[in-house]
């Protein structure tokens, strides 16, 4: 009997002390319900526009007086399940939360839209859910003018002053109109060229300019479906023939070819006087037109070209100028013309004869380097770099002239990246500055000069500036990059 009394008061006491842990656990763990109502969701946006390679902000107001426990976001097809443990992060649950959470778009997402699934939970196990639209058609680019005169024109005074406006303007997505304005000319109609939705539009328009010595100020103005907008001004300054600081070869055809690289077209030719301007410049091909001007983007207003009636002088007039037709391949041509008496020159240098400041041989085994009585066996070469000399992507030569390099693969380049690099030697142990070509303006490369320290002692030209070139790219694509060590003149092209 004692046994059995003695078994039956454990039982009861053990029954009890599992009560009291049960409540007790309860009271540690759980939190007591104010309302019991389920939680309250507001997202900033049910539809989130974006593109691929960009962030989403995923945003919304969640509130429960019982207190939120948690939030999750979910999207398979973007491999999105994520978790927002309110306790853990903040120690107890919230009564309200403000949600805010970045998710990166991969860069080679295809997918044109998602729902992403958004799940709070409160400390009840109460949840409630709300689904968010995120589409592909984000529009965040604003128009490119891919054509447009620069930001200084000048227009020579004559009988009929004339101006010949030309405009290409782009968007990733859709235009919607451009806006061209010119206040100060009298009688000149504001004008708004419609796109339509279209990606790209052209405008051309020949303006009549009073002839008298006069400053105007151009604003064209883009807009896209989107409210994105683009302005670019230009002075245009009506003058007697000038004696022009800055004067480039051009030898592409088409004003849109003037405008598609990076650097280099065209190509910035020397002043050598009042008036007075000397152009070499390395004929690959028989056959090449070329024309000189002193504005970078268009062809117009002036033109220096063969004038039709004499093709003995030059014409500065873009409507009637025949190009300069170089007939001999592979040797460097150079042009000498004075602007003002209309005359001009033209002579031929072999490649032979032609001379660039690089040390050795390329792809020599070059050996006492440093005129110390060492040496160096690694071989000689030089290329495209961006970090140290350790990382050179190596120029191939021209089998025919041995002062033109390019790079053997294609860079590929996205609208809006600014690049940074210079010309260099490769080598292991990282020298700097032992052969290296640096540029004139790092933003606008126009000439690669010699920085150098050791050098052909036959180059005498002084050293250049420790400038790297770091030019915006305006346009997305594969661009191929030439080099010509002969002429100090590099240039990034679309690849063709």
């Amino acid at each position: 009997m004692k046994k059995q009394f003695m078994n039956v008061s454990f039982l009861a006491f053990l029954s009890m002390a599992l009560s009291f842990s049960t409540v007790s656990c309860s009271d540690d763990s759980s939190y007591p319900d104010v309302d019991g109502q389920d939680p309250t969701m507001k997202m900033a946006s049910e539809h989130i526009q974006t593109a691929a390679g960009r962030s989403i902000s995923l945003k919304g107001t969640l509130e429960d007086k019982d207190g939120i426990a948690s939030v999750n976001l979910k999207c398979a097809d973007l491999n999105l399940n994520k978790t927002i443990d309110l306790i853990e992060i903040y120690g107890e649950p919230k009564v309200s939360y403000d949600l805010d959470y970045k998710f990166q778009i991969q860069k080679d997402e295809i997918g044109e839209s998602f729902t992403v699934t958004v799940t709070t939970t409160d400390v009840g196990g109460r949840s409630v859910s709300q689904d968010v639209l995120v589409t592909m058609d984000g529009d965040f680019e604003s128009p490119v003018f891919t054509v447009a005169p620069g930001s200084e024109v000048a227009v020579l005074l004559k009988s009929e002053t004339r101006f010949a406006l030309t405009l290409n303007i782009s968007d990733d997505r859709a235009l919607d109109y451009v806006t061209v304005q010119i206040p100060s000319i009298s009688g000149y109609e504001p004008k708004r060229i419609e796109a339509n939705g279209q990606k790209s539009v052209e405008f051309k328009d020949k303006i009549i300019l009073p002839s008298v010595l006069k400053v105007y100020d151009i604003v064209m103005t883009a807009y896209d479906k989107s409210g994105n907008s683009t302005i670019k001004t230009t002075t245009l300054t009506v003058s007697e023939l000038q004696d022009f600081s800055k004067m480039y070869l051009a030898d592409v055809a088409t004003v849109e070819e003037l405008n598609s690289d990076v650097f280099g077209v065209p190509m910035l030719i020397k002043h050598t006087g009042a008036y007075e301007y000397e152009a070499e410049y390395y004929n690959q091909k028989a056959g090449t037109n070329i024309f000189f001007i002193p504005q970078k983007t268009d062809f117009a207003p002036i033109c220096f070209g063969l004038d039709p009636e004499d093709s003995n002088r030059l014409t500065d007039d873009p409507e009637t100028a025949k190009p300069i037709v170089l007939s001999q391949a592979g040797v460097y041509y150079k042009v000498k013309f004075n602007t003002m008496n209309s005359t001009y020159s033209i002579s031929t240098l072999s490649v032979a004869n032609a001379i660039d400041p690089a040390p050795h041989e390329f792809n020599s085994i070059s050996l006492d380097t440093w005129d110390n009585g060492g040496s160096w066996l690694q071989k000689f070469y030089f290329g495209y770099m961006t970090s140290n000399p350790r990382e050179v992507a190596t120029f191939v030569q021209d089998p025919t002239n041995p002062h033109l390099y390019s790079l053997p693969d294609p860079l590929v380049l996205e609208a809006g990246q600014k690049m940074n690099f210079v010309i260099h030697n490769w080598h292991s142990d990282g020298w700097w500055n032992y052969c290296t070509w640096r540029v004139d303006n790092s933003d606008a490369p126009e000439t690669f000069d010699y920085y150098g320290n050791k050098k052909n002692p036959a180059w005498t030209e002084p050293n250049g500036k420790d400038n790297w070139a770091k030019p915006v790219v305006q346009k997305s694509g594969s661009y191929k990059l030439w080099f010509d060590a002969h002429l100090g003149r590099g240039k990034l092209v679309p690849v063709k």
